[in-house]
Parts: C-alpha cells; sequence; structure tokens
C-alpha cells in the first residue's frame, strides 16, 4: 500500500498495488513544491509515514508540537488565536527517503515538521494555502489514518 500525492491536482490518493483505494482533495504549500527548510513549500519525492500521532482522539482536537492541548476547535478558539496555523484531528508525520533531495541537511522532511494533517472545516481544499503540509479535511484524515500503518510509502509528485 502507498500513497500519491499529486501537488498539481491537490489530491491525495490511497493504492493497493494498481488499484486506486480512496482520493481526496487536500491543499499543499501556498509557496509550492520545494525541498529547503524554511521555504514554507511542499517536499516533493519518496517518503514514508514516520509516526501516527492521534489514534482515538476526538474530531478536532488541537495539536501543538504534535501533542494535543486539550482544546477541541471551534469558531471561539479560532477568534481568540486568529494567528495559528490549525494541525487538527490526526497527525502522519513524514520522513523523506532520498538523501540530499528530501533528507537529511537542510532538506530534511522530517526536521521540517512536514505532516499529512487535519485542518478546519473552513479552509478550502483544492488550493495551495499550507505552510508546507499537506492539509485534509477532519474526516478525511480521520478514515486514512485507520488505513495506513508507519512505514507507509508516500510518494509526492508535482
Amino acid at each position: 500500500m502507498h500513497i500519491l500525492i499529486s501537488i498539481s491536482r491537490q489530491q491525495l490518493e490511497l493504492w493497493r498495488d494498481d488499484i486506486c483505494l480512496l482520493s481526496y482533495t487536500v491543499s499543499t504549500a501556498l509557496n509550492g513544491p520545494g525541498e529547503m527548510k524554511n521555504t514554507g513549500c511542499t517536499p516533493r519525492g519518496e517518503h514514508l509515514v514516520r509516526a501516527k500521532i492521534g489514534a482515538g482522539m476526538p474530531l478536532n482536537t488541537v495539536y501543538i508540537g504534535r501533542r494535543a492541548t486539550g482544546e477541541v476547535f471551534s469558531a471561539e478558539l479560532a477568534c481568540r488565536y486568529p494567528h495559528r496555523d490549525w494541525i487538527l484531528t490526526r497527525i502522519l508525520w513524514l520522513s523523506g527517503c532520498e538523501i540530499g533531495r528530501n533528507r537529511l541537511g537542510s532538506v530534511d522532511t522530517m526536521q521540517r515538521y512536514i505532516y499529512i494533517h487535519g485542518t478546519p472545516d473552513s479552509e478550502p481544499m483544492g488550493e495551495p494555502l499550507s505552510h508546507g503540509c499537506i492539509r485534509m479535511s477532519n474526516t478525511d484524515i480521520a478514515n486514512l489514518f485507520e488505513q495506513v500503518n508507519v512505514g507507509t510509502r508516500v510518494i509526492i509528485e508535482e
């Protein structure tokens, strides 16, 4: 099983062999594709799911630094913290597999904290708006989370 993410189509697909099992509209980086640290770009190439965070937590659980804050996202919370980059529901933390492209040094996907994660339902999907991560609706990330394991291959292509 593997995940294929198309930046140009703003699409995430879950594949088993040559069969597409699931397809979701996502939001990748506003700054486009790229691997360098501090660029806010979505890294390309082969990755794997390094960690799964949030199993069993309610939809809209808020995370900071990969830890649940005890908050559940709401419009009121959004008004209180208007500048937060909301990471909600579940996190699939990615690690690059290609040394010099997306692993180690100034291009390390894991050290850049690149995730597949939930975002407020008010955020549009199908438009590149993230700070580098792959954003999904909360129900979609909760469903995908149940389908994949740590070590699942993730290919991000332009």
